[in-house]
């Protein structure tokens, strides 16, 4: 305190800092001294600091070379017992790789998605001359998207030369061309979502060869409806015109492929899959679907979105407004107005309101009691 310094009449004011708590710094006799005798000693010593780094500095780039033939080593070790561990941890097999173009993979698992849940579905993938544009349908949240990603980490993992996550696994030499178009979007690029997917994909269709393996998830959905399955539609008749097709896995919810001439008709390169669901009474709305993330053959035409949508904690009313909204586009009738009982009951006292108008006289009534029957006062 003020009082405390008036008492110490050798304490000198030097400065002061600011911060959670403000310090005050004072000379004494003593320091004035040292002062004088040493001077400012703290740039010494960051000199002092300097002149010995740049020492060391430079006698560390005379060994360069070797220590970095040492931290490489390191670094491809590491990794090296990292797949090793991981591998022997999580049961992983030894692939065979083949000169061939085919790909056969028994009880596939997806390397990340199987440690974050308590039982993971595997799955088997089998393309060999016939059937290599695999187009996978299903519901949402039926594990599309985590199939054709886990057949990519198998792929890629035998490449490097991992174990890999499966029963077995026959992986056919694929070129350095993996091609995903997987509707990612990057905070960096000033693209939307779609035009990222149509670079990709434009990438794809002009440099896929017969060894590339080509991904495409729910490609055309972000657009209209029409032009995605154009889109869609003739991507996957380019790849069907080849004589020997790249390896490609699709999934899709534009289900009207099937349906109109938009897919070559019998083509021995197209194959349709989906992931299967238990649906006890075969409606859209059905609450007990259970998913069972199995691919079969076939084909699925019902999204369930309603029901993920639930699942996913939408509110009730919104899911029985788009409820009500399928029905009646279903049916092809107009979409019925939305019924809120809160904008009912302002209809209805709007149209009380307007009757008593109507019906007041205003030479024999009296307004006030008219205003206040019109507008009660609230309580």
């Amino acid at each position: 305190s003020e009082a405390l310094l008036i008492g110490l009449q050798d304490f000198e004011f030097a400065f002061s800092e600011d911060g959670e708590e403000r310090r005050f710094y004072y000379h004494t006799q003593k320091t004035r001294e040292l002062d004088n005798l040493l001077g400012d000693i703290y740039h010494k010593i960051l000199d002092m600091e300097r002149a010995i780094i740049r020492d060391l500095v430079c006698r560390v780039l005379q060994f360069l070379p070797q220590l970095t033939k040492a931290v490489n080593f390191a670094a491809e070790l590491d990794c090296i017992l990292s797949l090793a561990i991981v591998a022997r941890q999580n049961n992983y097999v030894r692939p065979i790789l083949t000169e061939d173009s085919i790909l056969e993979i028994r009880n596939g698992r997806h390397a990340l998605q199987e440690m974050t849940v308590d039982t993971f579905v595997p799955n088997d993938t089998k393309i060999r001359s016939a059937g290599r544009i695999n187009i996978i349908t299903g519901p949402n949240y039926s594990g599309k998207s985590i199939y054709i990603k886990q057949v990519a980490l198998v792929v890629f993992l035998a490449h490097i030369g991992s174990f890999v996550p499966a029963d077995s696994a026959v992986v056919g030499l694929t070129d350095s061309r993996i091609f995903c178009a997987m509707g990612s979007k990057s905070m960096t690029t000033e693209q939307s979502t779609f035009m990222i997917d149509l670079h990709q994909v434009g990438t794809m269709l002009r440099h896929a060869t017969s060894r590339s393996l080509c991904l495409l998830d729910e490609f055309g959905k972000g657009t209209l409806t029409e032009d995605g399955i154009g889109l869609l539609g003739g991507t996957i008749s380019h790849f069907a015109n080849y004589d020997y097709p790249p390896k490609v896995l699709l999934s899709t919810h534009l289900t009207e492929i099937f349906t109109e001439n938009y897919l070559p008709q019998q083509s021995e390169h197209i194959k349709c899959c989906t992931m299967s669901v238990l649906n006890p009474d075969g409606q859209a709305s059905n609450e007990d679907i259970i998913f069972l993330y199995r691919l079969v053959p076939g084909q699925a035409l019902l999204s369930f979105g309603l029901h993920c949508a639930q699942l996913a904690g939408v509110p009730s009313e919104v899911i029985q407004r788009a409820a009500s909204v399928l029905e009646d586009i279903h049916s092809k009738r107009p979409v019925r107005r939305m019924i809120c009982d809160n904008l009912a009951a302002k209809d209805k006292q709007y149209q009380d309101a307007m009757a008593k108008l109507l019906a007041f006289d205003p030479r024999k009534g009296d307004l006030n009691h008219f205003f206040e029957d019109v507008f009660p006062p609230e309580a």
